[in-house]
Protein backbone atom coordinates (compact mmCIF):
# COMPACT_ATOMS: atom_id res chain seq x y z
CA UNK A 1 0.00 0.00 0.00
CA UNK A 2 1.34 3.37 -0.82
CA UNK A 3 -0.19 7.09 -0.30
CA UNK A 4 0.70 10.45 -1.07
CA UNK A 5 0.90 13.15 1.30
CA UNK A 6 0.88 16.51 0.19
CA UNK A 7 0.76 19.91 1.84
CA UNK A 8 0.63 23.23 0.40
CA UNK A 9 1.87 26.44 1.19
CA UNK A 10 3.52 27.65 4.18
CA UNK A 11 3.00 24.38 5.65
CA UNK A 12 6.73 24.26 5.45
CA UNK A 13 6.55 27.15 8.20
CA UNK A 14 3.95 24.99 10.70
CA UNK A 15 5.98 25.26 14.11
CA UNK A 16 7.53 29.10 13.21
CA UNK A 17 4.03 30.53 12.06
CA UNK A 18 0.86 31.36 14.28
CA UNK A 19 1.70 28.88 17.12
CA UNK A 20 -1.35 30.05 18.56
CA UNK A 21 -3.38 28.62 15.37
CA UNK A 22 -0.58 25.55 14.01
CA UNK A 23 1.37 24.64 17.29
CA UNK A 24 4.42 24.62 17.89
CA UNK A 25 5.52 21.04 16.16
CA UNK A 26 8.05 21.46 13.41
CA UNK A 27 7.43 20.76 10.11
CA UNK A 28 9.86 17.97 9.77
CA UNK A 29 8.35 16.78 13.63
CA UNK A 30 4.79 15.99 11.38
CA UNK A 31 6.20 14.40 8.83
CA UNK A 32 8.59 11.84 11.13
CA UNK A 33 5.50 11.47 12.88
CA UNK A 34 3.37 10.34 9.53
CA UNK A 35 6.45 7.81 8.70
CA UNK A 36 6.35 6.08 12.54
CA UNK A 37 2.55 6.13 12.18
CA UNK A 38 2.79 4.78 8.96
CA UNK A 39 5.14 1.99 9.30
CA UNK A 40 3.48 0.98 12.20
CA UNK A 41 0.93 0.38 9.82
CA UNK A 42 2.95 -1.29 7.05
CA UNK A 43 1.95 1.48 4.19
CA UNK A 44 4.53 3.67 2.49
CA UNK A 45 4.53 7.34 2.46
CA UNK A 46 5.33 9.68 -0.12
CA UNK A 47 5.51 13.05 1.74
CA UNK A 48 5.84 16.24 -0.27
CA UNK A 49 5.23 20.15 0.52
CA UNK A 50 5.33 22.53 -2.92
CA UNK A 51 4.60 26.64 -2.19
CA UNK A 52 3.40 26.20 -6.03
CA UNK A 53 -0.24 25.04 -7.19
CA UNK A 54 0.91 23.39 -9.90
CA UNK A 55 3.11 21.66 -8.40
CA UNK A 56 0.55 19.94 -6.51
CA UNK A 57 -1.70 19.62 -9.37
CA UNK A 58 0.78 17.65 -10.96
CA UNK A 59 1.58 15.35 -7.60
CA UNK A 60 -2.34 14.86 -7.35
CA UNK A 61 -2.11 13.60 -11.39
CA UNK A 62 1.02 11.33 -10.35
CA UNK A 63 -0.09 9.34 -7.56
CA UNK A 64 -2.57 8.71 -10.30
CA UNK A 65 -0.94 7.48 -12.76
CA UNK A 66 1.83 5.81 -10.92
CA UNK A 67 -1.31 3.37 -9.06
CA UNK A 68 -0.94 4.66 -5.41
CA UNK A 69 -3.52 3.66 -3.58
CA UNK A 70 -4.56 7.33 -1.88
CA UNK A 71 -3.66 10.94 -0.95
CA UNK A 72 -3.57 13.01 2.15
CA UNK A 73 -3.79 16.49 0.87
CA UNK A 74 -3.46 19.81 3.10
CA UNK A 75 -3.86 22.22 0.31
CA UNK A 76 -3.07 25.19 2.84
CA UNK A 77 -4.99 28.61 1.78
CA UNK A 78 -5.43 26.92 -1.75
CA UNK A 79 -7.99 25.20 -0.51
CA UNK A 80 -9.94 28.24 -0.32
CA UNK A 81 -8.95 29.28 -3.91
CA UNK A 82 -7.82 26.74 -6.30
CA UNK A 83 -10.89 25.22 -9.10
CA UNK A 84 -7.10 23.71 -10.59
CA UNK A 85 -6.68 22.01 -7.01
CA UNK A 86 -9.93 20.85 -7.35
CA UNK A 87 -10.40 19.95 -10.98
CA UNK A 88 -7.41 17.82 -10.06
CA UNK A 89 -8.73 15.96 -7.04
CA UNK A 90 -12.24 15.28 -9.26
CA UNK A 91 -10.50 13.99 -11.98
CA UNK A 92 -8.74 11.36 -10.35
CA UNK A 93 -11.59 9.71 -9.14
CA UNK A 94 -12.20 7.17 -7.30
CA UNK A 95 -9.01 7.31 -6.17
CA UNK A 96 -9.59 8.20 -2.47
CA UNK A 97 -7.92 11.65 -0.85
CA UNK A 98 -8.47 13.10 1.91
CA UNK A 99 -8.12 16.66 2.70
CA UNK A 100 -6.59 17.62 6.52
CA UNK A 101 -6.21 20.96 8.40
CA UNK A 102 -4.49 21.42 11.20
CA UNK A 103 -6.69 24.22 12.06
CA UNK A 104 -10.54 24.23 12.54
CA UNK A 105 -11.03 25.89 9.34
CA UNK A 106 -14.84 25.75 10.23
CA UNK A 107 -14.01 28.04 13.18
CA UNK A 108 -11.44 31.24 11.32
CA UNK A 109 -11.98 33.76 9.24
CA UNK A 110 -15.28 34.12 6.80
CA UNK A 111 -13.48 32.70 3.56
CA UNK A 112 -11.76 29.97 5.35
CA UNK A 113 -15.06 27.87 5.29
CA UNK A 114 -15.15 27.31 1.47
CA UNK A 115 -13.32 24.55 0.22
CA UNK A 116 -13.16 23.83 -3.34
CA UNK A 117 -11.54 20.47 -2.71
CA UNK A 118 -13.85 19.10 0.12
CA UNK A 119 -16.86 18.04 -2.56
CA UNK A 120 -14.42 15.17 -4.30
CA UNK A 121 -12.52 13.88 -1.12
CA UNK A 122 -13.87 11.02 1.02
CA UNK A 123 -13.32 13.25 3.99
CA UNK A 124 -12.32 16.05 5.70
CA UNK A 125 -10.12 16.52 8.76
CA UNK A 126 -10.08 19.94 10.58
CA UNK A 127 -8.82 21.17 13.66
CA UNK A 128 -7.00 17.90 14.98
CA UNK A 129 -3.85 18.99 14.78
CA UNK A 130 -1.16 17.18 13.21
CA UNK A 131 -3.03 13.76 14.08
CA UNK A 132 -5.26 14.63 11.65
CA UNK A 133 -2.73 12.77 9.26
CA UNK A 134 -2.63 10.00 10.84
CA UNK A 135 -6.79 10.01 11.28
CA UNK A 136 -6.92 10.73 7.12
CA UNK A 137 -4.42 7.76 6.62
CA UNK A 138 -6.74 5.72 8.73
CA UNK A 139 -9.88 6.72 6.88
CA UNK A 140 -8.22 5.50 3.69
CA UNK A 141 -7.26 2.54 5.16
CA UNK A 142 -11.05 2.02 6.49
CA UNK A 143 -12.71 3.31 2.61
CA UNK A 144 -10.24 1.04 1.10
CA UNK A 145 -11.00 -1.84 3.30
CA UNK A 146 -14.69 -1.56 2.56
CA UNK A 147 -14.22 -1.17 -0.90
CA UNK A 148 -12.80 -4.62 -1.09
Amino acid sequence: MKLMILNGPNLNMVGIREKNIYGSTSYESIIAMIQEEADKRGIEVDCRQSNHEGDLVDWIQEAYFKQFDGIVINPGAYTHTSIALADAVHAIEPLPVVEVHISDISKREDFRQISYEAPFCIGQIKGHGPAGYVEAIDLILEHLNRSE
